[in-house]
C-alpha cells in the first residue's frame, strides 16, 4: 500500500472529503493539520510548488494536489493504481 500524507484544516470540508474518499478505499494516511501545527504550513508550500490551499495530497511522495486533483483522478481510475503501489 502506497504511503499517503495530506495537509488539512479542521474547519475544510474539502479536506472531510478528501479523508472520506482516502478511508472509502480503506487507505491510511498521515494526516497534517496546519492550524494545530502552524510550523507545518510552510513546508505544505514548499512541498506543493507554492499552493497554500488545503487539502494538499501526496501519495508516495508525488503530489497529487487538491480534492479535485484527488476526485479527478478517482473519476479517471487512475487513483487505485497510485494508491496500490
Amino acid at each position: 500500500m502506497a504511503n499517503v500524507e495530506i495537509y488539512t484544516k479542521y474547519t475544510c470540508g474539502y479536506c472531510m472529503m478528501a479523508k472520506r474518499m482516502l478511508a472509502s478505499k480503506d487507505v491510511s494516511f498521515t494526516e497534517t493539520d496546519i492550524l494545530k501545527h502552524p510550523e507545518k504550513r510552510a513546508e505544505m508550500i514548499e512541498r506543493a510548488g507554492g499552493r497554500q490551499t488545503v487539502p494538499q495530497v501526496f501519495i508516495d511522495g508525488q503530489h497529487i494536489g487538491g480534492f479535485d486533483d484527488l476526485s479527478g483522478l478517482e473519476m479517471a481510475g487512475k487513483l487505485d493504481p497510485l494508491l496500490a503501489a
